[in-house]
């Protein structure tokens, strides 16, 4: 049986407060700004044929459920984007944090998930097209969050909302494995 640590967290614990300068090579880089690009696509394929019922169904005992998740990915990726273009466009701005469960309970998290990925489509070409250009200046550029009491720089930024992407279609897909979906 799947321990509970796996269940919510089935790709490992978010490492970007681990990564420094030196992380981030030039095939890092490429390769996070292509996961960036094709995050929407491989959520939307992890969503494929499911019906109502599945969507419903929390990804573990206590979880959100699918169709939570998604409309939360979508959430939070219109604030990481928001965060990127502040780190870039002012010194070091002090982010708004948000309650990401207090977000997962209102009335737009009933939509179908179709609204949400169509969105995170035109966002994350959008994102990807805005940081492909960034020199190795720019990556080093930060923003400053509150509740981690620190500065970010936005390659540890891209970094995370990539591992956050991955992590919440790899909930998706391991409840489609649990339940032979």
């Amino acid at each position: 049986m799947e321990t509970d640590e796996f269940l919510r967290y089935p790709i490992g614990g978010d490492q970007s407060s681990l990564h420094n300068k030196a992380y981030f090579t030039a095939e890092k880089k490429s390769e996070l700004l292509w996961e960036l690009k094709m995050l929407p696509a491989e959520l939307e394929y992890a969503l494929l044929n499911l019906d109502a019922n599945q969507l419903a169904t929390p990804y573990r005992p206590g979880g959100w459920s699918v169709n939570q998740l998604v409309h939360h990915v979508a959430d939070s990726h219109m604030q990481a984007y928001t965060r990127f273009k502040l780190g870039f466009t002012e010194h070091n701005p002090e982010i708004k944090p948000y309650d990401q469960d207090a977000w997962a309970s209102l009335s737009d998290n009933q939509l179908p998930v179709n609204f949400s990925l169509t969105l995170l489509h035109a966002l994350h070409a959008r994102w990807w097209f805005f940081a492909d250009k960034f020199t190795e200046v720019d990556w080093e550029k930060t923003i400053f969050h509150p509740e981690k009491q620190r500065s970010i720089p936005l390659r540890e930024l891209l970094d995370t909302y990539v591992w956050h992407g991955k992590h919440h279609t790899a909930q998706i897909t391991q409840l489609r494995k649990r339940n032979k979906w």
